[in-house]
């Protein structure tokens, strides 16, 4: 079990909740898409990905960007058991998508590097740690059903 600090619950919950997830979740992904093409193996069927430009305007991709943000709420809802909030997540990837555990990670730095663009000077050192220990309990909660 995790032990979260007053501080570290304050922080991602207010970050959650003055997230734009319409900006944020589709530029995470899309960015995870251009700096790391091999996890685009997984968006086979969102059609064109063949750059840059054709990454940003997926819908599909800006769906699925949404799709994510709105599955981290979980995580901001149960911050006390993320790994059980996660268990059958982490089976669909695992089971079904084979999708390899270590994108989960890239994914969640290129969620904090467009979080940390957009919110500025605001993203403090202490923000930022308590940014990546909630991604980090959520991404080994997902590669739970790997090991």
């Amino acid at each position: 079990m995790v032990e979260w600090t007053d501080f570290e619950r304050e922080t991602i919950q207010n970050i959650f909740s003055q997230m734009d997830y319409e900006e944020i979740g589709p530029a995470a992904l899309s960015r995870c898409l251009v700096v790391y093409p091999w996890t685009q193996r997984y968006f086979g069927n969102f059609g064109n990905l063949y750059n840059a430009a054709a990454i940003k305007a997926n819908p599909m991709i800006a769906v699925h960007g949404k799709t994510i943000l709105h599955g981290l709420d979980r995580a901001v809802k149960n911050m006390d058991n993320i790994k059980a909030t996660y268990a059958e997540l982490s089976v669909l990837h695992s089971e079904k998508l084979h999708v390899d555990p270590d994108n989960f990670k890239l994914l969640a730095d290129c969620l904090t590097i467009v979080l940390s663009a957009k919110l500025g000077n605001a993203f403090t050192g202490e923000v930022q740690a308590a940014f990546q220990k909630f991604l980090a309990v959520v991404v080994s909660s997902l590669g739970r059903q790997y090991h």
